[in-house]
């Protein structure tokens, strides 16, 4: 019987693929979402020291928002924002983790680019 790999199996090697040529550094740090089926979260990360600069999720009490479909995503697209902008970083590289442009990781990256980053 033929098996048919699974979507997460398939996302990874996507997400691999993308993050052979896309990095993050001190200038230019990596905006890395992750979405899940109930909910979606995002980091903004320095690659070279392995530190993760601001992050939200859709999980948090902050966020305001209770799951992670299209609006809470543009809730926490923003808050991610403005917590960016509080650590002074404007310029970010966008890493979509694998995961299609579309929906709720095109939502939350619009709120990113609406509160004040740049990519």
């Amino acid at each position: 019987m033929i098996s048919k790999p699974s979507r997460n199996s398939h996302r990874q090697r996507i997400h691999a693929r993308i993050r052979r040529r896309l990095a993050g550094d001190a200038e230019r740090p990596r905006l890395a979402v992750y979405r899940s089926l109930k909910h979606i979260s995002a980091q903004i990360i320095d690659d070279r020291k392995g530190h993760t600069l601001a992050a939200a999720s859709s999980q948090e009490k902050a966020s305001g928002v209770s799951n992670g479909n299209v609006a809470g995503a543009r809730a926490v697209g923003k808050l991610l924002a403005e917590r960016a902008l509080a650590k002074g970083i404007k310029k970010v590289v966008f890493d979509r983790g694998g995961f299609l442009y579309h929906g709720r990781v095109k939502a939350l990256a619009d709120a990113a680019r609406e509160g004040g980053l740049e990519f």
